[in-house]
């Protein structure tokens, strides 16, 4: 039996132009060709630069298969999903989908925002190339699912990002494509809705039908995929079981510092490096698990606001263990000197995770909006984890407080 995906040297590149002159207005430049046409045409050239978001990716997926496709950002995984779903044409290679698909890869795509949420339902189906009548015998159901019928009859441009996705997902997933294509959208949701969604594509996989899941959710991925591709670079970097594909894409990511890129002018306040060190400030590479430890920040501050940080502590599938914000303890905002290094001294419970990973913040005082937020900006490994033991659900995990905050203030 065929592959219901084939895909094979799959690739896809974009001109990137880079303009040499800056922007200047119409009556500038009038003059200045009227002056000397020759070095205005020169000064108006570009250098143009190809990026492969693609390159020679390969792989099949059979019928009733879950697929999870991992990567960092800008590492082609979105791009794979709008080639596959036909949004974009490949450069070279080709891909064949044999059934009917059914694509989620924004917020409110095929939607037309005039069009009530009734409206969008059957004119979804028809894309999708459903009968009417096989979209009125599901309608209940996608309505009961989105959990919108107090706002059925109300165009969709009035509806929030997640009644958006809630809609979006109920139509794709019950109108029974073969294969059905998400994106990262489920996490625009809430958490209730994102475990009812899980739910429904696991259902969905059991029906025989095929799923393409993205998601940087290592957990969701763990829990629904039997199958994960690692994507790097636009390349196939890995291919085969879930935990094993996963093991190699946090062991690539391992990084216990954070440091910002150099900028000429720094106009708002930012989080300009991290890293982990000893309770006596020697910097490290690993934690053990139990042993307290130091998480420390440089902030830049040039228009000395008062300020407050956080950090969110997950292990190695994101799962939460614990936070720390200033708000949450009730402590002071830090001094507003320019340049600032702050330590939390963090005394954790015995570990039993391999992997931990910090997500950074900084806000304004009230700790929102954030000014600043990093992703996995600290990946560190976890030795002598007693992984043999079970890592108990997060909610019973206690919220630690840090023994001592300490300020210091750093030369320019």
């Amino acid at each position: 039996m065929k592959p219901i995906i084939e895909v094979k040297n799959l690739s896809k590149v974009y001109n990137i132009s880079h303009v040499r002159k800056p922007y200047h207005t119409l009556r500038e430049d009038l003059i200045e060709v009227a002056k000397t046409p020759i070095r205005f045409l020169r000064g108006h050239r570009s250098d143009k630069e190809e990026f492969w978001a693609l390159k020679d990716v390969s792989f099949d997926v059979k019928q009733g298969e879950v697929l999870g496709i991992i990567g960092r950002n800008g590492a082609g995984k979105s791009t794979l999903l709008k080639v596959l779903s036909r949004i974009t044409e490949p450069t070279k290679g080709s891909a064949v989908l044999r059934g009917r698909v059914a694509s989620l890869l924004e917020v409110g795509t095929g939607f037309h925002p005039e069009l009530t949420g009734r409206d969008n339902i059957y004119l979804n189906g028809a894309l999708l190339g459903m009968s009417r009548k096989e979209i009125s015998r599901k309608f209940d159901e996608i309505v009961d699912f989105a959990e919108i019928e107090k706002f059925l009859d109300t165009p969709v441009k009035f509806y929030s990002s997640g009644m958006y996705v809630r809609l979006a997902f109920a139509v794709a997933a019950h109108l029974e494509p073969d294969i059905l294509v998400i994106d990262e959208v489920l996490a625009v949701g809430d958490m209730q809705f994102q475990q009812k969604s899980l739910g429904k594509m696991e259902e969905i996989s059991k029906g025989g039908r095929t799923v393409l899941f993205v998601s940087h959710n290592l957990s969701a991925i763990s829990s629904l995929c039997s199958r994960a591709i690692l994507l790097r670079d636009g390349r196939v970097a890995s291919d085969g079981a879930v935990t094993l594909v996963i093991k190699e894409y946090m062991d690539s990511g391992v990084d216990t510092s954070y440091q910002a890129k150099p900028v000429k002018v720094l106009s708002k306040p930012r989080i300009a490096e991290v890293w982990l060190e000893t309770i006596d400030g020697k910097k490290v590479t690993q934690l053990k698990s139990g042993d307290p430890f130091r998480l420390v920040y440089e902030l830049d501050n040039p228009t000395m606001v008062p300020l407050e940080i956080a950090a969110a502590f997950f292990d190695g599938l994101r799962r939460p263990l614990w936070n720390f914000s200033h708000a949450m303890q009730g402590l002071n905002t830090l001094p507003t000197d320019r340049r600032l290094r702050v330590g939390l001294e963090f005394a954790p419970p015995q570990l039993t995770v391999s992997d931990l990973i910090v997500d950074l913040a900084l806000g304004p005082k009230g700790g929102l909006p954030y000014i600043d937020h990093i992703v996995d900006g600290i990946r560190c490994q976890v030795i002598d984890n007693q992984e043999k033991l079970v890592l108990p659900r997060y909610p019973e995990w206690p919220i630690l407080c840090p023994a001592i905050i300490d300020y210091k203030k750093v030369k320019e």
